[in-house]
This record gives C-alpha cells, structure tokens and sequence, in this order.
C-alpha cells in the first residue's frame, strides 16, 4: 500500500487542494497574529469594538461555511468554488492593504475574509470526496498528513514575515502578502486543477437546505461535534495561558514565548503524520483519546513549571498531543456525515467556533478563582472529563471497515 505522501503527490485530486492549503495557510499566519495590533493599534478601535467584529467575524464565517459546504455537496466540481472563495480572499486582504481605514477593515472582516476563510473546509471537502473510494484506514492517514502540510507552513510563515516586517513602521503589509497567498491559490486551482466530469449520482441530486442543516444538528451529530469542541478548546486555552505561564510563574521572556510557540507548531507536523498512520490501525477515536491524554498530561505538568528550562522539556508533551487534537477531529467529523464530504467538512469551522467560545468559557473561570498556572491544571480536568465522555459515547459505534 503507497505511503499517504505518496498518495498525495501522484493523484492530482489531492495534490492540487494539498498545495492549495499550504498557500492558504500564509494567508492566517501572515495576518492572525498581527491582526489586533492593526485593528487596534494602527487603526484605533477600541477593545470592546476589535472583540465585537471579531465575534461577528466567526458568526459570519460559520454560517457561510456550512452554507457553501451544503451548497457544494450538489456540485460535481468544487473548482469553480474554489476559485470564487481565492477571489474573496484577494479583495479582502487587498482592500485592507490598498485603503487601510477602519471602515474598510470591517467590511472586509465582516465580508470578504470570513467568506475566504471557507476555502479550508472546502479543499478538505475536495480531499475528501477523492479518498471515500479509498480504504479507510489509508484516507485518514492522507488526511493527517494534508493537515501536517499545512502547519508546516503555517510554522514557517510567521518568522519569514517577521524578519521582513522587522524594520516596517506598519504591520499593514502583512495583509499584501495575505492577499499574494490567496493569488497564488486562485492560479493553482485556475492553471493546474483539472476540472471533473459532471456525473449522475448523489452529487447531483436535489439536496434540501434545511434538511441538511437538520443532519448538523441532530443529537448523533451535535454531541459529537460538541466533544471534539471541548478538547479542541484545550489547545486554544493553552495558546492563552502558555505565554502568561512562561512570562508569571515560569520567569521566563516574550522571546521564550515566540520560540516556544514556533517550536511546537514544527514539531507537530511529524507527529500528525505518526497520529495519520496509526488511523491506519485503529478507530479514529481512540487515537484522539490517547492524543487528549497526553495532551492532558501536558496541561497537567505546565501547571506545576518555575523555571523556563521545564517549559523547554513539555515540548515534545506539548506537540504530541496538540498534533492529535489538530489533525484527527477532521476525519473524526467527516465520517459523521460520510456521504456528504462539503457538509462534513464544514462541521470544522462550527468545532472552532465552539472551540473558541469554550476556551474563554474555561479561562474566566480558573482565572476567577486561581492563578494561570492553576487554570493549567482546570483545563486539564476540563480535558480528563471530555476523553472518558467521548469513550463513553462512542463505545458501541463500529464504523465500517474498522479495527474495534
């Protein structure tokens, strides 16, 4: 059986979408981590306005993702999709640079971006409706590595703008090269993407609006989502309590920060290959479970660190585990809606949005009662209880084709 790379590179169904994401993946890192500075900063919203359109923001793009991923479940080509989605990103991320006033900053947020930032859901969509015809154990593995790919670059892409912001009075250019990513996506999708054939089948059948959303918010569907929300949700917490655990109780630097966090999005890439092949072998959910306990224990030790040299040795803790939470949810959550790979795939940008929300949810409450460190060890307990309740109701679910 060829390796997942291999598949990857020799079938151009999902060596076109694989390529894709890794260009995509500039348009986040280039922009998400100066994005507030821009917002509030450089264009002086205030706290309250900057949290308020980035809350419509993920509204807006949860909406248009389950819209397009219903929507492209009737298309026999996603082609013409994704190309529509690259030109969204380039106005976007081309306005905010050319203008650079507030006013155009929110429409392109509350518009253009939100729109564009669809296009992961749907390239994994297109991944998708390639590997159904694969063995299972081995589209998963290509899955895995696809989502690799595109931490790899997103790891890469912020220390390269970094260096070339270094010197830069603004962080506006940024949002230039964001808007030369999604170029690059367009001309991909235009120049080397072979269109499909239209066929008969189920791609091309009437398919309900709202009977589909039905299929997203059926209790089967929407606890489980709901699970995978709750450890997704440690990652994100951690993104906020590391940098405060490092600076605070660990005496350590922003520079400890920076490194430590590109670190880790390095090292993942290796272990979401490893989490993609052991899919090959076991049941998608137990291979996130032992991913959710490392990641646990992870949580559990940053909790206890002093020093800066104890944060350095969480490392491989630290990636291991967040490799399983990144990776797997996302043939976790396609397999609940098989038969459709866009409606599928869209349950990813509704698990982060609820991710987002659960994150603050656990951060305001350790914080009102303890330290960061012990807000640490609150969303490791928060962790241990989501593992034994997705065990629980997953313990007589056998998909097809799987080992027990």
């Amino acid at each position: 059986m060829p390796s997942a790379f291999s598949s990857i590179v020799r079938d151009v169904r999902i060596r076109i979408p694989t390529l894709t994401l890794i260009a995509l993946a500039f348009t986040y890192a280039s922009t998400m981590p100066y994005q507030s500075i821009i917002g509030i900063n450089e264009l002086g919203m205030s706290d309250s306005s900057y949290s308020g359109l980035i809350f419509l923001a993920a509204l807006v793009n949860v909406a248009t993702s389950l819209t397009l991923g219903i929507w492209s479940d009737k298309l026999s080509d996603r082609r013409p999709l994704v190309l529509a989605l690259s030109v969204s990103g380039m106005l976007g991320f081309g306005m905010i640079y050319e203008f650079r006033t507030t006013a155009v900053f929110m429409i392109a947020m509350l518009v253009f971006i939100p729109i564009s930032n669809s296009t992961y859901s749907i390239l994994f969509a297109s991944i998708r409706a390639t590997t159904n015809t694969m063995d299972r154990g081995r589209a998963a593995a290509i899955t895995s590595t696809v989502r690799a790919l595109f931490s790899g670059s997103w790891a890469l892409a912020p220390g390269l703008i970094g260096l070339y912001l270094m010197h830069s009075q603004s962080m506006m250019p940024a949002y230039g090269i964001a808007g030369i990513a999604s170029v690059t996506c367009f001309c991909l999708y235009l120049f080397l993407a072979k269109p499909v054939p239209k066929r008969e089948g189920p791609a091309t059948q009437h398919i309900g609006f709202f009977s589909s959303l039905g299929r997203v918010f059926s209790p089967h569907v929407a606890v489980r989502v709901g699970m995978m929300a709750l450890l997704l949700g440690l990652q994100r917490v951690n993104s906020v309590i590391s940098p405060l655990v490092i600076t605070h109780a660990a005496g350590g630097t922003v520079v400890d920060v920076g490194f430590m966090a590109g670190l880790v999005a390095f090292l993942e890439m290796p272990f979401m290959m490893m989490w993609g092949a052991l899919q090959r072998r076991f049941r998608s959910v137990h291979v996130l479970a032992v991913g959710a306990a490392i990641y646990c224990l992870y949580l559990t030790l940053l909790g206890f660190v002093w020093a800066p040299w104890q944060i350095y040795s969480l490392v491989l803790i630290n990636a291991c585990g967040a490799a399983a939470i990144l990776s797997v949810p996302i043939t976790y959550m396609q397999d609940l809606i098989a038969d459709r790979p866009g409606l599928g795939s869209s349950l990813i940008s509704v698990n982060t949005f609820i991710a987002n929300g659960v994150s603050a949810s656990i951060f305001a409450a350790g914080t009102a009662f303890t330290d960061y460190s012990g807000t640490a060890l609150v969303s490791a307990g928060v962790g241990i209880v989501s593992v034994c309740l997705l065990l629980f109701i997953e313990r007589d679910r056998q998909p097809a084709g799987q080992p027990a």
